[in-house]
């Protein structure tokens, strides 16, 4: 996701097919934007192309898009960047791609969880991107994001994920804990070692998410489910006893065997008004 394949050169198709080893229906995001073919891109649009950016904001038209495809293809290339693809979600009209980007550092490299959600029409082209990363694994700061999406007060999270969202406001450490698979984990926006898999490491994760008085308040946007997996667009509104201004984010529920979690993998930049944990 989200590229349309039959609009790239062949050459650069055949070049991105023999290195993912695999034939695609959509071109994924950044290995799109690597190939610098912008007229490839803009023409996965339906109309202009529009693409909701964490640092750069909202990005609209054929110009300042093409700005932001050579300046992002020119940092990963820089940066040497190597692309894990984590999990695609296939909505009837909106779609989630998961992605880890491996990029050479200074004294050590980084990797950076990046998540983008798509809309699109019934023959597959585009009609708007939103992209979801934390900015911590590059600059060790949060940037605080304002809102993509206005809330839905009709939407309803389905089974577990619905069940997960409700300790997650009430901050319910049992109820939380036991949404998850007994080898399931949540992974911080951060990435890398703010991962936390099984009982104990969720307990102490979720106590100390809690510790500020109370659960994490959502406002929840957008919802793109397959059945296997959910993604949620939301904003953070209040955590714990601290009101937030809304902040935007995206979270990926992975279904395991038993119907629980066996994933929580988010995507935003709040500042938590908690502790440090040690």
């Amino acid at each position: 996701m989200p590229w349309v394949p039959e609009l790239f050169t062949a050459p650069a198709l055949e070049a991105l097919e023999q290195k993912r080893h695999r034939k695609f229906q959509t071109v994924p995001f950044f290995d799109g934007i690597l190939t610098g073919e912008v007229d490839a891109l803009i023409g996965s649009f339906v109309g202009e192309p529009e693409l909701h950016h964490p640092v750069r904001g909202r990005i609209r038209g054929k110009q300042e898009f093409e700005a932001y495809v050579l300046d992002t293809q020119a940092w990963l290339t820089e940066r040497n960047c190597a692309i894990e693809e984590v999990m695609t979600i296939h909505g009837k009209s909106q779609g989630c791609g998961e992605a880890i980007l491996h990029l050479d550092g200074g004294e050590a490299s980084v990797d950076l969880p990046v998540s983008v959600a798509a809309d699109w029409v019934r023959d597959g082209h585009l009609t708007e991107l939103r992209v979801y990363y934390s900015s911590w694994p590059l600059t060790a700061r949060h940037s605080n994001r304002p809102p993509v999406l206005q809330p839905d007060p009709k939407l309803r999270a389905p089974d577990v994920v619905g069940e997960y969202q409700a300790a997650l406001a009430a901050g319910d450490l049992d109820a939380i804990v036991d949404a998850f698979e007994p080898d399931g984990y949540a992974r911080e926006p951060a990435g890398g070692r703010f991962i936390h898999s099984g009982t104990g490491a969720l307990r102490s994760f979720y106590e100390q998410m809690f510790s500020n008085g109370g659960g994490v308040a959502l406002e929840h946007c957008g919802l793109i489910d397959d059945g296997r997996a959910c993604a949620l667009e939301y904003n953070v509104v209040q955590w714990g006893k601290t009101e937030l201004p809304p902040q935007a984010g995206i979270a990926v529920y992975v279904r395991g065997e038993t119907g629980k979690l066996a994933a929580a993998r988010i995507y935003d930049d709040v500042s938590p008004p908690i502790a440090a944990r040690r």
